[in-house]
């Protein structure tokens, strides 16, 4: 969607993404039937060579051992004072907090970090461009190869199965990238076929590694890959798309979720073809829909209306500019045979529009924004900020009197609380917002503690209130 502008405040389009953020046999007789069958590989570790570096205030400081089976290209050594960050877990070594850069690395090297008194730190992908140097991949020393890439994938899912959110038919992300220690990699898995995005050049490196962990070790039926934009532009790759290996996906691909029938382009809809994040919010609409006239802005392919029609809402209105997303929205509402007879209405249009022409008809009693990211990147936050309080605005003027409302954030550079303070900003005297739940990821969309970037998904259910 291209919402018109107003003010100059919405600088986004629907279409463009809702949320970021919006991813072997075996020595033994028999091969291993499933990514839980396999046993680590064990690696030996190799004698270290001679070496040393000129550390600060010329102290020198033993080299550590090149990683066994791994020929890293570099050396990234911190300053001091600058290292707390990676030593408390975060995953990005930013350019200033680097002291020195031994070798001459390239776009994807994988180099190990030391700390400023030479301790290692981990291992990790270089980049030149920008001011994020290192995407650490391990706090460990253990080399990123084939043996690293299928343990990963093994961990992943088993946590993905240990929360029900695995099965045949199931949606869900396999790797989230840095939460699952694979920076810049995700792979989402609907109904047995596998989408991945290798979004930076130490994940393109892996990409072997990668497609072969996921149809050796976890058996999916095929593997498309969808590596698009502008961080790997930056990084001198080029967009790659299609079939990576494996059976060509059917058009469209149904999933189950919580006893939802929900259809799936993975060729051709936003980011890997759906939005798994907002599985928890889906849950919630459902919970509040019977007997509620329920609006939901932003649509896409309509999951939050099959939700709501599920529910037992009195009626359901979706907004979406784009027409074959409300086509297969359609699709999708047909499948259930539920559905059948529930009141429901699709409008190919603009959700500033739509929310315009409902200002004080008082009509929906839920209304539900899953908008697009008003904030792609730190300049963009002042702008974006009066983007969220004006669609919110507009939001809380369209609800009925005891009316709800559903808002989504997934802005990267949005925080949370700067997110409160603009949905709070949204209402005018004499009413007031209260927050009654916050949400935020699903388990298979794990983050890191100290990696508050990854944190990009916020939702809000607010009440208008008197007083």
């Amino acid at each position: 969607m291209t919402p018109e502008a107003k003010d100059g405040e919405v600088l986004v389009a629907q279409g463009d993404a809702a949320a970021a953020a919006r991813g072997l046999a075996s020595g033994d007789s028999a091969a291993p039937t499933s990514i839980l069958d396999c046993e680590p590989e064990v690696v030996a570790a190799g004698a270290p060579p001679p070496g040393s570096v000129t550390a600060e205030r010329g102290r020198t400081a033993a080299l550590p051992p090149p990683l066994p089976g791994t020929a890293l290209e570099g050396t990234v050594h911190l300053k001091s004072g600058r290292d707390g960050p990676v030593r408390a877990g975060h995953p990005w070594v930013f350019s200033g907090a680097v002291r020195e850069i031994e070798g001459s690395p390239f776009e994807g090297a994988f180099v190990r970090v030391l700390g400023a008194e030479g301790n290692v730190l981990g291992v990790g992908s270089y980049s030149a461009v920008g001011s994020l140097t290192v995407r650490m991949f391990t706090r460990a020393e253990v080399p990123l190869d084939a043996g690293f890439v299928r343990e990963r994938l093994r961990d992943a899912h088993a946590l993905r199965k240990s929360v029900g959110m695995t099965g045949p038919r199931a949606g869900f992300r396999l790797i989230n990238a840095e939460g699952d220690g694979m920076p810049g990699v995700v792979v989402d898995v609907y109904g047995g076929f596998a989408v991945v995005q290798l979004l930076s050049a130490g994940a393109e490196r892996l990409r072997p590694e990668v497609i072969d962990a996921l149809c050796n070790d976890l058996g999916v039926r095929g593997v498309v890959e969808r590596s698009t934009g502008g961080s790997r532009r930056a990084e001198g790759l080029r967009d790659v798309t299609g079939l990576a290996a494996g059976e060509e996906p059917p058009a469209e691909i149904e999933i189950d979720e919580h006893g939802m029938r929900l259809l799936v382009d993975i060729r051709g809809g936003q980011k890997t073809g759906f939005y798994l994040d907002q599985r928890g919010a889906r849950a919630l609409v459902r919970r509040l829909a019977p007997g509620r006239r329920v609006l939901n802005a932003f649509a896409y392919t309509g999951a939050f209306a099959v939700a709501a029609g599920l529910g037992g809402a009195a009626e359901v209105v979706s907004v979406e500019t784009s027409g074959p997303s409300l086509e297969l929205a359609r699709r999708s509402w047909a499948l259930d045979a539920r559905l059948v007879s529930a009141q429901t209405s699709w409008v190919c249009g603009d959700a500033f529009e739509a929310l315009d022409a409902e200002r004080g008809r008082a009509r929906f009693d839920l209304i539900v924004l899953d908008p697009p990211p008003f904030a792609r990147h730190r300049s963009d936050l002042e702008r974006a900020m009066r983007a969220y309080r004006d669609l919110n605005r507009r939001a809380l003027e369209a609800l009925a009197p005891g009316g709800l409302l559903l808002t989504c954030s997934c802005s990267p550079h949005v925080s949370r609380e700067s997110f409160v303070r603009a949905v709070a900003g949204a209402a005018r005297a004499p009413l007031r917002a209260q927050v009654l739940a916050q949400l935020g990821f699903e388990p298979d969309h794990p983050v890191l503690p100290a990696h508050a970037e990854g944190e990009y998904l916020k939702g809000l259910l607010v009440r208008p209130a008197v007083g």
